[in-house]
């Protein structure tokens, strides 16, 4: 019996426990009530559990159904891969690849590997977008990007794939006149939080009212990284760089690295793209050069 299951009759399942009830669920697939609740009965006598107490006014999940929900999904989820990657694969090679980066990934990997693209695919337009933190998944939501290339977030939306790429070193540093500069062995946060920290920020929706590696009570919030790096240089407050842009600024002495306790010293850059969206040939390709470094 187990064998004549069907995907309807998963994502009929799916719906109602999500929507809280027959009806409901029946207006999200367009279908009427009686034909949910039969679709549902159906599905329980051929599992041989009941996946819906109905003694109430509304439908609730059994124990059962609790427990065979996450599976439901996940073989949903694992169909729409197939479909998504097969479409994927009959469009052929995209006609162009919108790639939106975040600003932090390290610029000398991003040269080589856009030269590279363009001999391997020279019909092929790269258009490149840079955002800061959780800006750059924008784009991926509303189509205007196909894949993303980001730093690690808390909160990644459940219609996206993602695959780690590198980790890209930090470095915390301030100007050599600044009060910290001067500070030999690390710094305890309770001195950091006492002097300006300069920080990298969005205005996306994503990370609003979020920080992320912030110690200090008094912070400047700069959504550009290139205004980070000379606010930092004029001395202005200290804060974390990638360390290949600021090496130049270290061996000329323009910058100090300083240690502060618990500072992150590397961040994970990850590939980002929606499930429904997955990418083509050159896209796979710019995703397998980037994690090569």
């Amino acid at each position: 019996m187990l064998d004549a299951l069907s995907l309807d009759q998963l994502r009929t399942f799916i719906a109602a426990a999500e929507e809280g009830s027959f009806s409901a669920a029946g207006r999200k697939l367009g279908r009427a009530q009686s034909v949910v609740s039969q679709t549902l009965a159906n599905l329980e006598g051929q599992l041989g559990v009941r996946l819906f107490d109905r003694s109430t006014r509304l439908p609730r999940l059994t124990e059962q159904g609790r427990a065979l929900l996450a599976d439901a999904r996940v073989v949903a989820a694992g169909v729409d891969d197939l479909k998504a990657r097969a479409r994927g694969l009959a469009e052929g090679l995209e006609p162009e690849l919108s790639v939106v980066m975040d600003v932090m990934f390290p610029m000398p990997i991003l040269t080589e590997m856009v030269g590279s693209f363009r001999e391997v695919f020279p019909n092929t337009p790269l258009r490149m977008h840079v955002e800061a933190l959780g800006a750059a998944v924008g784009p991926l939501l509303d189509g205007r990007c196909r894949i993303g290339v980001i730093g690690t977030l808390p909160d990644i939306p459940d219609i996206m794939v993602t695959e780690p790429l590198v980790e890209m070193p930090l470095v915390m540093v301030a100007a050599p006149g600044h009060p910290l500069a001067a500070h030999r062995g690390i710094i305890s946060r309770r001195l950091a939080k006492d002097h300006v920290q300069l920080v990298l920020t969005d205005r996306s929706r994503l990370t609003e009212g979020r920080d992320f590696g912030v110690v200090s009570s008094q912070s400047w919030r700069l959504a550009d990284l290139g205004a980070k790096h000379a606010f930092l240089r004029a001395g202005f407050g200290w804060g974390s760089m990638p360390r290949a842009m600021v090496e130049p600024d270290l061996a000329a002495g323009d910058l100090v690295e300083i240690q502060v306790e618990g500072a992150a010293s590397k961040i994970g850059m990850m590939a980002v793209y929606r499930r429904d969206a997955p990418p083509g040939p050159a896209g796979r390709w710019l995703i397998d050069r980037l994690r090569r470094g």
